[in-house]
């Protein structure tokens, strides 16, 4: 039987899935990819130890499958979106890439949005610019660094640059041409959004854009001693990981919001026709006539391992020895939690928030008579909290009737009924380990004419999925504890900015 190979690059950790045809996990390889620092809100990667990293797990992977790598018919990337990678005119990467974290450009992206570029932005691209999208970057490249602005040859994704050590051929795909410069009606590039964000100088050096199941290239010689993957192998141009992962979990289409817990707090809905609204991003979907509306903020599950890192670490540690999970540890702690009155609340807003670029987090109403046990459920229900800000919006605008859950927070085996409760809708959880690198997989697969389309899931859904349905009390106690949740956030929106100019001043 054929097999498939699939490239999930997340923001720490890079990884390499070889899958059967029928979907069957063969082998999986992690390498973690460290995040430079170099100043704040810099947050950076080395391009080419991204790429050792992941040429690694791809060996290893391969190694590992107990198939020859002449099975593999069929590769395909998915990685983090947004950021930037930069490419010279020789293809050689122009300083370390930027990714999605790092907001050195919310400056930029405010003082767009509130003047008229913002919803100029909003109209012609269908969606509002953002610390970490192309445009802002690019923008602060320009005014900040103009000797590496002028050598610009390639602007790409993550994905692409994976895609460009794997086959040598550089360009993107419809999911991640449409982070900045596409126009929303056409889903096609158009000069006039480089031109409205100043970056005139780089009109005609966008990537081309082919379908995600579109065959790019090759493996290249260079690649295949360095992987042992086998030359020629078919490399297809991959999808953004937001959608990847909605594709890879079944909850890629109309009438389900697919909420992925990852890094960022991902919510997304897909449509026929593009509908355009400030709160949410509406992007290209996999295929011509589709569009993935995605309503997206950097507060889900990194606040969790923070939690855990700062917190946890000698019970995980101990619970690791022991063959245990921390997760379902602090699983049963936030049960004990949640069965008494708690007034503790958490803004998980470490790394961003949907309420502007000053944000930060915070735990409230904390008393001496806590315990980690308080904690943990002020963490997680935040995090829901947050995922139901945008899911409302999404609600708003697209109806969705039912939620699919994914993402490193899902994990807590009690969080997808903690979802169900607090989103109000049923909320299924698909035991699907990795989900963008499957996604990846499928358009691959499709490619290949292993599948009929990338929806075209061969496995049997149904057997690994469990659907929760909110509980009527629960969710009306939730609903009165969000609206302090959002309460709680209106009271701090002034008190943000001081916060963060004294800490820049402290550092």
């Amino acid at each position: 039987m054929p097999c498939i190979l699939g490239i999930d690059s997340g923001l720490t950790v890079t990884k390499a899935v070889i899958f059967d045809a029928d979907g069957t996990v063969l082998s999986t390889a992690r390498r973690r990819v460290p995040q430079l620092i170099p100043a704040p809100q810099h947050i950076e990667r080395d391009m080419n130890g991204m790429w050792t990293a992941t040429a690694d797990a791809i060996r290893e992977a391969v190694f590992a499958c107990g198939r020859p790598a002449s099975d593999i018919v069929a590769i395909a990337a998915t990685a983090h979106g947004d950021g930037i990678y930069l490419l010279d005119k020789d293809t050689r990467p122009l300083g370390n890439a930027i990714v999605s974290l790092d907001t050195r450009a919310d400056a930029i992206a405010d003082a767009w949005n509130s003047a008229e570029i913002g919803e100029q932005s909003l109209a012609l691209t269908g969606q509002k610019p953002h610390a970490s999208a192309p445009s802002a970057i690019l923008r602060w490249i320009r005014d900040n660094e103009p000797e590496r602005y002028a050598r610009i040859a390639h602007f790409i994704a993550a994905k692409d640059w994976l895609r460009f050590c794997l086959c040598g051929t550089i360009g993107t795909d419809r999911t991640e041409a449409s982070t900045s410069f596409t126009d929303v009606r056409t889903q096609d590039y158009t000069d006039d959004a480089l031109r409205l964000f100043g970056l005139d100088g780089l009109v005609g050096r966008q990537p081309p854009i082919a379908g995600s199941t579109e065959v790019v290239g090759g493996v290249t010689a260079a690649t295949a001693r360095l992987t042992g993957l086998v030359e020629g192998t078919p490399v297809m141009a991959g999808l953004h990981d937001v959608t990847a992962s909605a594709l890879g979990m079944g909850g890629y289409g109309e009438g389900v919001v697919a909420v992925i817990a990852g890094t960022y707090s991902i919510n997304e809905t897909v449509s026929r026709a593009p509908k355009v609204d400030a709160r949410w991003f509406c992007r290209n979907g996999i295929l011509p006539g589709e569009w993935n509306s995605m309503s997206i903020s950097p507060a889900s599950t990194a606040n969790y391992d923070w939690f855990i890192d700062q917190f946890c670490a000698s019970d995980a540690k101990t619970a690791e020895a022991a063959g245990q999970s921390i997760h379902a540890i602090l699983g049963q702690e936030f049960e004990a939690a949640r069965a008494r009155p708690s007034s503790v609340f958490f803004h998980p807003y470490l790394f961003g928030s949907p309420f502007g670029g000053a944000s930060s987090a915070g735990f409230y109403g904390l008393n001496a008579w806590h315990d980690r046990g308080d904690l943990v459920r002020a963490v997680l229900e935040g995090i829901a909290f947050n995922h139901r800000v945008h899911v409302d919006a999404l609600r708003d605008g697209f109806a969705p009737r039912s939620a699919r859950l994914t993402g490193g927070v899902s994990r807590n085996p009690a969080m997808a009924g903690l979802f169900a409760d607090i989103l109000g809708m049923p909320v299924t959880a698909t035991r699907t380990e990795e989900a963008a690198a499957w996604g990846a997989a499928l358009c691959a697969g499709a490619g290949a004419g292993l599948f009929a389309s990338p929806t075209d899931d061969p496995r049997d859904l149904a057997s690994i999925e469990t659907t929760y349905q909110p509980d009527p009390d629960r969710q009306k106690a939730y609903d009165e504890k969000y609206r302090v949740f959002l309460d709680l956030a209106e009271a701090m929106k002034p008190l943000w900015p001081t916060l963060r100019r004294l800490g820049g001043a402290a550092q």
